[in-house]
């Protein structure tokens, strides 16, 4: 049976498993599964323009998971839950790596889609990317996660290029009393989440917590065990306070440390220089600290002062990185007569990194250790054009050390044809700036035989003249609630790229290695390559009875790319086929009686051509109950329609992917 016969039956089983409910759960808490549709169309969102917005005035494609989303999804991480969204794609590569991007341009490090928590951004300025594995926040203290497909650049700044991911977590006062949670299964034998809250004075909540996990090993492709498996755990704390009737003040900071592994494939330095398959230890500490500051005037607007420091010290592949961000923003928002609604602010970024080869491999940056700087100003004004039009209009203006000036601006058009449609579109800059790695790599990529002459070393190089990549991106976009029971959204894109990175050969030279002589063959970075991307994506609910839901979601992505007439990159035309064409999936969430919820879902991905990888579909399923209200017992299936399947392969054999396996886990939550 093929990918989508599979997927047809898996459909069939959701909606035939889902028959017979009966009601809701009384005294259930409101949330975005148990809303009614109209409710859902009112969810405020604040990520596209760091002002609080309800989803049917946006202009911007929007996801939001919710608290209820995020319990009844089963998921232990943060990149499965991120699967629900329609656009974006997550690929697993090992226990504990994944790729994870908006739609297209995925790998490892995937750098045009910037990830925040409580708008802090979480990419390492090294690479530009997301070590996921790090991202290790428990569920039950993630408020809603808002995702938006496209660009965020105006308000965010640099690499919110494809799009922005803000993992919003919960405030202190949500989460007074006590929670533990311990879970364990065939790959996550153990993990255990502990945290207590209650009251700071009389105008204000605290919480303090502690995780730790352990995940088992993975197999690679031809059947035997990886060497990825990981643990580590971690402890924070967070503080909201009322300083006044008119000021809030919140302060949160967390540790974390990991072990791991995992194979790579390294070039030794020599002499000779040899190429082995290394199991190297993934090693991680990081620490964070956030405060922000706001305040409310009498005439309605408000400020807000934010501040965080990040620290990050990580072994892997052969590099010692170690990254310290200090980060300072202020915004204001105000009303400017009674047409215009607007947001400023003003930023600043100092990051130091250090990135040294570890043993003996021959990886190097030059220089060792960098200190960037990253200046920033952004406005947005909405402005009313009637009872139900709104044009808001604005750009982020930057100053970085790789390129100097940038700007990214920005246009949304809204109209709200009822209370309960809105058609939109936009118009939108973008950019990636280079980073450390683009710009001072020198990284040994192969040994090759050399007729005539011995041995031959290539060596990718950075280029300290590199462009930053562009994206110019339009948008049109329609979410309604059609009937009392049923909504849908749907966006369609039009995007343009220019300036990507490509790899461009070098003259090769002569380097002695001691008294051996090597063929250095240079690659060097450029910024010669072009793409367009066209897609669309539509996410839908159907509240079938009062208590069955069904949600789905749909994304097309068509890619093409080429490299300019003076490139001499021979495998840049082939970043389309790391992306999926095709993506579909349906969840379906039941209330059975007073005690048992029962969810389930399944999604297709297409094939990813460039990788070998053929489609495949997903099915995970959780059954709960819910023993009183300080418990509950849930059992959680993933990837019940096969063993094992895989998500993504590194063509280019710099590290080894693994294979995504049958798992199930059972999971105890205890409130007091």
């Amino acid at each position: 049976m093929n990918g989508l016969g599979r997927l047809a039956v898996c459909l069939l089983a959701v909606c035939c498993f889902s028959g017979g409910v009966r009601g809701q759960v009384p005294g259930a808490p409101k949330n975005l599964s148990s809303a009614s549709l109209e409710e859902l169309m009112d969810i405020e969102v604040t990520s596209v323009s760091k002002k609080e917005q309800t989803l049917s005035k946006t202009g911007a494609a929007v996801f939001v998971i919710g608290q209820e989303d995020i319990r009844r999804s089963g998921a232990s991480n943060v990149p499965d839950l991120l699967r629900m969204v329609p656009g974006v794609q997550v690929a697993q590569i090992a226990s504990n790596q994944w790729a994870i991007t908006i739609r297209g341009f995925n790998n490892l490090y995937s750098n045009k889609v910037l990830v925040l928590i409580d708008g802090r951004t979480v990419y390492v300025n090294s690479f530009a990317g997301v070590f996921w594995d790090q991202l290790d926040i428990a569920p039950e203290n993630i408020e809603r996660i808002e995702v938006i497909r496209g660009p965020g650049g105006t308000v965010w700044g640099a690499n919110a290029v494809n799009g922005v991911i803000n993992i919003i977590t919960k405030s202190a006062a949500d989460t007074k009393g006590g929670l533990v949670t311990a879970s364990g299964g065939n790959r996550e034998t153990d993990a255990v989440v502990a945290q207590y809250g209650g009251d700071a004075g009389s105008r204000g909540a605290y919480r303090v917590f502690g995780k730790y996990f352990n995940i088992n090993k993975s197999t690679l492709q031809n059947g035997r065990p990886a060497s990825d498996g990981w643990h580590g755990g971690g402890t924070g704390f967070r503080v909201d306070l009322g300083v006044s009737s008119r000021d809030t003040l919140s302060v949160q900071g967390e540790y974390r440390a990991t072990n791991g592994g995992g194979e790579t494939r390294a070039v030794l330095a020599g002499p000779p220089s040899s190429v082995a398959l290394v199991n190297q230890p993934v090693d991680n500490d990081s620490g964070d600290i956030l405060a922000r500051w706001e305040h409310t005037f009498k005439d309605g607007s408000s400020t807000s002062l934010q501040f965080y420091d990040n620290t990050l010290s990580r072994y892997e592949s052969g590099i010692h990185l170690t990254e310290n961000s200090v980060d300072v923003e202020f915004e204001h928002h105000l009303a400017v007569g009674t047409r215009n609604d607007v947001v400023w602010g003003l930023g600043y970024r100092n990051i130091r990194g250090t990135e040294k080869p570890t043993e003996s491999f021959a990886f190097s940056a030059t220089p060792a250790t960098r200190v960037d700087n990253l200046s920033s100003a952004f406005v947005q004004d909405e402005i009313r054009l009637g009872k139900s039009l709104s044009l808001t209009v604005g750009s982020k203006f930057e100053h970085n050390s790789y390129t100097g000036f940038e700007f990214e601006p920005s246009a949304q058009f809204v109209w709200q044809r009822t209370a309960k449609s809105s058609i939109w579109a936009s118009a939108s800059r973008a950019i990636r700036q280079p980073d450390r790695f683009d710009v001072g790599v020198n990284f040994p990529f192969g040994v090759v035989p050399v007729p005539g002459f011995g041995t031959g070393m290539v060596v990718i190089s950075g280029s300290p003249t590199l462009h930053a990549e562009q994206l110019k991106d339009f948008e049109i976009g329609y979410r309604s609630q059609l009937s009392p029971r049923f909504s849908l959204d749907l966006t369609t894109f039009l995007s343009y790229y220019e300036n990507l990175q490509t790899t461009e050969p070098g003259t090769p030279f002569v380097r002695l290695i001691g008294a051996a002589p090597l063929l250095v063959i240079p690659q060097y970075f450029g910024s010669k390559g072009n793409a367009r991307n066209v897609g669309t994506e539509v996410s839908a609910n159907w509240r079938i009875t009062g208590a069955w839901k069904l949600a789905g979601g749909y994304s097309l992505l068509g890619m093409s790319t080429h490299a300019g007439a003076d490139s001499g990159d021979t495998v840049f035309s082939n970043l389309p086929g790391d992306a999926p064409r095709h993506q579909v999936q349906v969840r379906s969430m039941v209330d059975l009686g007073k005690k048992f919820d029962w969810d389930a879902s399944v999604k297709y991905v297409s094939a990813l051509g460039g990788q070998n990888i053929p489609g495949y579909a997903r099915v995970d399923s959780r059954l709960a109950w819910h023993v009183s209200r300080a418990w509950e017992f849930s059992v959680t299936g993933q990837n019940l329609t096969s063993d094992r399947h895989f998500e993504y392969r590194d063509v280019s054999g710099l590290f080894s992917s693994t294979a995504v396996t049958r798992t199930a886990f059972a999971k105890v939550t205890w409130k007091f």
